[in-house]
C-alpha cells in the first residue's frame, strides 16, 4: 500500500486496463463511503476515462461487487495440500501483492467499523477466506484457527506496507516463508 493510499489520495495509475482501474476502486471503496466514490473519481486514479469503466464494468454498483470478491484470491490461496499450506499462503500473499502491486486482502481492514455498503466487504471476507479455510482445517477450534490464520495473513501485508522498502520487501519471499510459515501451520495443523 502507497503512502497515498494510507491518506485517501493518490496519484493517477499509469495504464488503461482492468487492473488499474481494481486497483483505484479498491482504494476508493475501502477509504471512503460508497455514497462518496464517483466513477469520475477512480478514472481519474487509475489514469483511465470514466467512459471505459463503464464499458469494462457497467456500474458503480458492478464495480463494487468485483472488488468486494475474495474468491478468486481464496481459490490461488487455498490451492495446495494441507500440509504444506503454511508455506504455500505466504509464497500466494507475496506473489499476489507483487501481481496486484498491493495486498490482496488488507483492504478489508480499511472497512472496520463501517455501516455502509462495505459491510460487504466483511462479510464475503468471512465466507470466502475465513469460512473457507475453517472447512480445510482438521481438529477442534477450526473456526479459531481460521481467524488467527487471516489474522496472520492481513498482519503480514500490514507490516510489509508499513515498512516499504523494508527488510520484508527486499528478502527473498522464500526466505519470508521460511521464518512465517512455521506459525501458520502450526495453526493449520492444530498443534
Amino acid at each position: 500500500m502507497t503512502t497515498a493510499e494510507h491518506s485517501g489520495t493518490s496519484a493517477p495509475e499509469q495504464g488503461t486496463g482492468r487492473d488499474a482501474i481494481l486497483r483505484a476502486a479498491r482504494r476508493a471503496f475501502a477509504l471512503r463511503a460508497y455514497a462518496e466514490v464517483t466513477l469520475r473519481g477512480i478514472a481519474a486514479d487509475a489514469g483511465v476515462s470514466p467512459s471505459l469503466i463503464v464499458k469494462r464494468f457497467g456500474s458503480k454498483e458492478q464495480l463494487f461487487h468485483t472488488v468486494a470478491d475474495f474468491q478468486p484470491v481464496a481459490d490461488e490461496l487455498f490451492a495446495a495440500p494441507r500440509a504444506g499450506l503454511g508455506r504455500h499462503l505466504v509464497l500466494t500473499m507475496l506473489r499476489l501483492r507483487a501481481e496486484f502491486r498491493g495486498d490482496p486482502l488488507l483492504r478489508v481492514v480499511f472497512s472496520l467499523g463501517r455501516d455502509d455498503e462495505r459491510t460487504l466487504l466483511r462479510d464475503r471476507f468471512r465466507e470466502q477466506i475465513t469460512a473457507r479455510l475453517a472447512a480445510l482445517l482438521p481438529g477442534r477450534d477450526g473456526e479459531l484457527r481460521a481467524e488467527l490464520i487471516a489474522g496472520q495473513l492481513l498482519g503480514l501485508g500490514a507490516t510489509l506496507s508499513l515498512h516499504r522498502p523494508g527488510a520484508g520487501n527486499l528478502a527473498a519471499p522464500e526466505r519470508v516463508a521460511d521464518l512465517y510459515a512455521p506459525g501458520l501451520q502450526r495453526l493449520i495443523d492444530g498443534d
